[in-house]
């Protein structure tokens, strides 16, 4: 079913904005208005001083009905952002939009795609592997902050392939062992292993990709193998 969305002033016919009411009111001392006409103006005038914020939201063109409301906000947070349903749900419920508008425009936009917790969240794990290096740990709990469902929390992990996330790990510790070089090899283990464990790597592989980093550069690793 189609919805009629009925936009603010649009019954009103020509001359009958405000700009004519307050033309109409106007007048100069000796006019021949009578005491009618001027408690009338001075009732229109304490009309639009006076407006709820509802009249006030409607004179700025915005929709009175909570759904095109919930409705327009979705649609102008989700322009060149993807966004999980919790998000939105999040902000509609920020603007005071009532429950049932919200489920009906979100439900909708579900409906024909605009909102795609699974997609985003596909999306999401291949940029932040690829762009910061982070493992599985990290993406989870990233994306449980976004409200993504953990069924498609561990379907989107799941496609990081074990091999591709040590790779990215070795990567990590390439880029920053050179920064390491002149310190004792207990602070450069510490550091690199350090920085692994803030994007998600679990202790045995980072301790593993570390040592095997240092003993590439002729760096001492016995017993290295301890947990750091």
């Amino acid at each position: 079913m189609t919805r009629r969305t009925e936009w603010p002033g649009s019954d009103m016919g020509a001359g009958s904005g405000p700009e004519f009411a307050a033309e109409s009111t106007e007048g100069s001392p000796g006019s021949g208005r009578g005491a009618g006409s001027g408690e009338g103006a001075g009732r229109r005038s304490r009309s639009r001083s006076s407006g709820s914020p509802s009249s006030s939201r409607a004179e700025k063109g915005e929709p009175r009905d909570p759904v095109e409301q919930a409705r327009n906000i979705c649609l102008r947070l989700l322009t060149g952002t993807p966004r999980t349903r919790k998000q939105l749900a999040d902000a509609l419920r920020k603007r005071e939009i009532p429950d049932g508008a919200a489920e009906e425009v979100l439900s909708r936009f579900e409906d024909v795609g605009l909102i795609d917790d699974a997609a985003f969240a596909d999306a999401w794990v291949e940029s932040r592997h690829h762009g910061r290096g982070l493992a599985r740990r990290a993406l989870v709990r990233e994306l449980r902050t976004k409200g993504v469902d953990s069924v498609v929390i561990d379907e989107a992990v799941g496609q990081l392939d074990p091999e591709q996330e040590e790779a990215t790990a070795r990567e990590l510790v390439a880029r920053k062992l050179r920064s390491t070089r002149g310190l004792d090899r207990d602070k450069r283990l510490r550091r690199l292993a350090g920085m692994l464990a803030r994007k998600g790597y679990g202790e045995g592989m980072a301790l593993r990709v570390v040592r095997q980093a240092l003993e590439a550069e002729g760096e001492d690793t016995e017993g290295l193998d301890e947990p750091f």
